[in-house]
């Protein structure tokens, strides 16, 4: 299952997380957000051990959501040793998500 990330938690664990980490910024009104949901969660599932995949929640995470400037949602980052590393901005299929997961392991 995927993570809940919030402002609190955001630094320990995507920031200073030794894997790469996939963190899907979505809100519940979110149409397409709803769409990439499963995805994302499928992943959670495939990736265990290997990377961290995370949500957060736009609407309760003013701050983190601001700091990486995240303007459209759902928007999809891909961290590794607490930079971002590659971006989807609007749903995506399950297979590009996968390359840019895979290319980070």
């Amino acid at each position: 299952m995927a993570v809940e990330l919030t402002d609190a938690n955001f630094e320990e664990t995507v920031l200073q997380s030794d894997k790469p980490v996939l963190v899907d910024f979505w809100a519940e009104w979110c149409g397409p957000c709803r769409m990439v949901g499963p995805i994302v969660e499928e992943l959670a599932g495939e990736y265990e051990g290997k990377a961290v995949i995370g949500k957060l929640d736009v609407d309760s995470n003013p701050e983190i959501t601001m700091k990486f400037g995240v303007r459209n949602i759902p928007t999809l980052l891909v961290f590794k040793n607490g930079e971002v590393v590659d971006k989807q901005v609007g749903a995506a299929p399950k297979s590009v998500l996968e390359g840019k997961l895979t290319a980070q392991l």
